[in-house]
């Protein structure tokens, strides 16, 4: 039985799980110094908010909140920035009921609610769907999106 153990372990120590680490990995949390690339506010600031790009090299971006790391995502030049989706090993954000750190790429994203996040009007996550219904509900959402079909229109609507 220690033998099966033993291999069972080494088997998933040299197995490669870039992917499955990514998503399930807890939120980094970012430095009292660290800054979002795309506003300038420092992010630990707003912990309740901070979203994240987890780089394939281990580097991360924060940003204090799922608009501004979106944003980011969508035009990186804009920012300074170069980030080729092969450099992108993981997208994190918070949950808004739990604030557990949450796979970015499978949540579900609440837009146009009452709630305001550190930059105004924001995209509130989840990682439920049932959640964000309920959130949208109490707090007059109009639109559940994924991941892939937030915009820069949308973005851009929340200005």
């Amino acid at each position: 039985m220690r033998f099966v153990l033993l291999a069972l372990l080494l088997f998933s120590l040299t197995t490669p799980c870039r992917t499955i680490l990514a998503a399930s990995a807890p939120l980094p949390s970012p430095g009292p110094r660290e800054k979002c690339p795309v506003c300038g506010m420092f992010v630990a600031k707003f912990p309740d908010w901070t979203a994240a790009v987890v780089r394939t090299d281990g580097s991360v971006l924060y940003c204090d909140g799922v608009k501004d790391l979106l944003r980011l995502l969508h035009e990186p030049p804009r920012y300074g920035l170069s980030l080729p989706q092969a450099d992108i090993a993981g997208i994190r954000v918070k949950d808004y009921y739990s604030l557990e750190g949450i796979d970015g790429s499978s949540a579900f994203y609440v837009l146009g609610s009452d709630i305001l996040g550190p930059m105004g009007k924001e995209l509130i996550p989840f990682a439920r769907r049932a959640e964000a219904m309920e959130f949208m509900r109490d707090h007059k959402g109009r639109q559940i999106l994924s991941l892939t079909e937030v915009t820069p229109a949308i973005l851009a609507s929340l200005d």
